[in-house]
């Protein structure tokens, strides 16, 4: 494995063949997002359908996460890159030229298919190239360049709606997803050695590395998908809770926009105080003070109130800014990196899609508070389950574990 020159994490290569291309990539994606509704419903999709095709995204993901640490184990993490970028290019031009449901559903599906190979291979490939010390501040700042892209894709987004009309905005994803294939391609690998030692090796079945790392996922894993419930039910409950109170659609907007930018302010104290610290010290705040929102939110009644709520939900998000990917990375053993990191996604992914369907569960029940309160309650049952699991599984837990095992700082 080749260091990173100079020991940091930002370097040149880095920046150029991770950080740059994740800013671009979901830039293109977070473009599309609030469009593909609009466009089902101009190709004559009922809302209920157009909802569906909203959902295609987050289901393609969740449904790719495992065949991208497949590929990603057998042709390497930038070549993965490369491919997951490439089929977005054809994925997103389809949707551009899209003349019926089924086709612009077939697309989005699609691309969110190669977000998560993106992602996955990403995170994997700056596991490898990063040295354990800066670990938590490369993949805290690779989900702040992430956050970032997908803050400013709906604006380039609605700039060039607004002149060129809605299918510009897959024209955009399209041109960003061939822009990261010409940067990729011209930063050399510094990940090669273990490319190769990879494609030596005979890949090992994702059955297998369920079986050998069974006891993480059902103690670690149940804490990851609790958090990846939280935080998927973060971004329903706003606009919902807006809603219920009779609040003006761009209210909800700005406030959801608020929110967004406290988040992304905090993506590298994170990181560096999970390099400093250790992992708990911003697994366990970031789920207490998320719960803690949550179950504040149905006491409001007032904009104000509401824009408070918004900003703690920001804040707990943002402190944890990357936490899962860095132990996903802390835990995950080298030989099955890529099967191990596409198990733990699709684990950290069921959450985020289980996290909104507790809170509609609630709405459809006649209490919208109820699933919000009960996501509440289940951030702060995620908080005790990290407190527990992470010392066990990580050895970057907090000070004491280095210790235990030896590690400085």
């Amino acid at each position: 494995m080749s260091a990173p020159e100079g020991g940091g994490f930002l370097t040149r290569r880095t920046v150029a063949g991770v950080f740059a291309p994740a800013l671009v990539f979901e830039m293109g994606v977070g473009a599309i997002i609030p469009i593909v509704p609009i466009s089902a419903g101009r190709l004559g999709a009922s809302l209920a359908v157009a909802g569906l095709l909203a959902a295609m995204l987050g289901i393609g993901q969740l449904l790719a996460d495992l065949p991208a640490g497949a590929l990603a184990a057998r042709v390497g993490d930038r070549w993965a890159m490369l491919v997951a970028a490439g089929v977005a290019v054809l994925t997103l031009t389809g949707a551009a030229l899209a003349r019926d449901v089924v086709v612009l559903a077939v697309c989005v599906l699609g691309t969110g298919a190669t977000n998560a190979v993106f992602n996955l291979a990403r995170q994997s490939y700056l596991t490898v190239v990063t040295p354990p010390r800066y670990r938590a501040r490369a993949l805290s700042t690779l989900g702040g360049a992430g956050r970032i892209g997908s803050f400013l894709g709906p604006f380039l987004g609605a700039g060039l709606v607004h002149v060129a009309g809605i299918r510009a905005s897959y024209w955009l994803g399209a041109g960003l997803a061939l822009l990261v294939v010409v940067v990729v391609l011209a930063v050399p690998d510094v990940a090669g050695a273990e490319t190769v030692r990879r494609r030596q090796a005979s890949p090992a079945t994702m059955r297998s590395v369920l079986a050998a790392n069974r006891r993480i996922f059902t103690t670690l894993g149940v804490g990851v998908l609790m958090v990846g419930a939280v935080r998927g039910a973060r971004q329903v409950v706003l606009p919902l809770w807006a809603e219920h109170l009779g609040l003006a659609p761009a209210t909800t907007s700005a406030v959801f926009a608020l929110a967004g930018a406290v988040d992304m302010l905090l993506f590298y104290p994170a990181g560096a105080v999970m390099d400093r610290f250790g992992r708990l010290w911003v697994a366990v705040p970031s789920m207490l003070v998320m719960g803690a929102a949550l179950l504040a939110l149905p006491t409001v009644g007032t904009v104000g109130g509401v824009a408070v709520v918004a900003v703690v939900l920001g804040f707990g998000n943002g402190i944890g800014s990357g936490v899962m990917m860095t132990l996903g990375a802390d835990t995950a053993p080298a030989a099955v990196r890529s099967q191990f990191l596409g198990i733990w996604r699709l684990v950290q992914d069921a959450g985020a899609g289980a996290g909104p369907l507790v809170v509609s569960a609630g709405a459809a029940l006649g209490s919208l508070g109820a699933g919000i309160v009960a996501m509440g309650v289940t951030g702060a049952v995620a908080a005790g389950v990290l407190g527990a699991a992470v010392p066990r599984w990580s050895a970057h837990a907090n000070r004491r574990t280095r210790r235990a095992a030896g590690i400085g700082g």
